[in-house]
């Protein structure tokens, strides 16, 4: 009997009763701890992948945002590549502007170009010969004193207009109506303002300019400077008339170079766009000594004369 232990079981039925054997009591309180034990760990199991599911579940939302904020910045990298692509070509486009503007302005003002020569060193380069374009037209006697309408006398000898003699002529006279404004072709100093009775000018303004040059501007009608006044370059100085030996209103304009009269009518044709051809056209003045000189010289505002 100790190896057996009885089971009894009431119901409506009545009473019944099983002898089981001790060894069969184990192997059921074995299944039944292993089933509890089973159930707990499929719980705990259960839990931890959940826990491990969660966990996955929030990173990949994490991944998911990482990536939209990373594809928001790669298509934001790439419009800013675009627009910088487009400035690029924008800015080629403006440098190969400027790179042929540029050559126009060296052919213009006779410096070489090479293709080689980097864009900065041309630059460079054309300031340096424009620095002194810039001075020696402000500071040597170029462009027309008055509004320029034709030339009614040349330079050299001609057969005077009111003396009837053979004479040599220094200057050209400009055709200009009574009271046209006069102005100043340079920068200098005022020599002379007023009437001049022996050379026949009458009323004459003579300004003395840097470099040994003089200008003279005679028959006028009326002065408005002062000797020893100075006057820059497109300074008003006067009125055209009709005075001293003269036959009619004009004004007669004439330059010297150390006391030498040159030709006006190519001082008076000299411009920016022109300016190499001065020194072809007039052999009389040392140019490359001038050019020289005025290198190290720099004009802020140079002077445009009015025409």
């Amino acid at each position: 009997m100790d190896n057996q232990f009885t089971i009894t079981i009431n119901d409506d039925n009545g009473v019944r009763q099983f002898n089981l054997h001790r060894f069969v009591k184990k192997i059921v309180l074995y299944v039944v701890l292993f089933l509890v034990v089973a159930t707990f760990g499929a719980i705990g199991t259960i839990l931890y992948l959940k826990s491990n599911v969660d966990k996955i579940e929030k990173k990949r939302l994490d991944m998911e945002v990482a990536y939209a904020k990373l594809k928001l910045q790669h298509s934001k990298l790439n419009e800013s590549m675009l627009d910088t692509q487009k400035k690029l070509i924008l800015k080629k486009k403006e440098l190969s502007e400027v790179s042929d503007s540029l050559q126009e302005i060296e052919l213009m003002i006779g410096v070489s170009h090479a293709s080689d020569i980097p864009l900065r060193k041309r630059v460079s380069r054309t300031k340096i010969s424009s620095e002194v374009m810039a001075a020696m037209l402000q500071f040597i006697p170029n462009g027309s004193p008055v509004k320029y309408m034709g030339i009614t006398s040349k330079f050299g000898y001609r057969i005077h207009p009111t003396l009837h003699t053979r004479e040599f002529h220094r200057g050209t006279d400009l055709k200009a109506r009574m009271n046209t404004p006069i102005y100043a072709t340079a920068d200098g100093i005022v020599e002379w303002a007023g009437y001049h009775k022996r050379s026949g000018y009458g009323n004459l303004i003579i300004l003395q300019h840097n470099y040994g040059f003089r200008t003279y501007f005679g028959h006028l009608n009326k002065i408005v400077i002062k000797s020893t006044q100075f006057v820059k370059k497109g300074d008003l100085i006067g009125y055209s008339g009709n005075s001293g030996l003269s036959n009619g209103p004009h004004l007669h304009y004439e330059i010297r170079f150390i006391s030498r009269s040159v030709n006006p009518y190519w001082f008076i044709k000299w411009n920016i766009k022109n300016y190499k051809e001065i020194f072809e056209k007039e052999k009389k003045i040392p140019w490359q000594s001038l050019i020289t000189a005025i290198s190290q010289i720099k004009i802020l505002n140079p002077t445009q004369l009015r025409q």
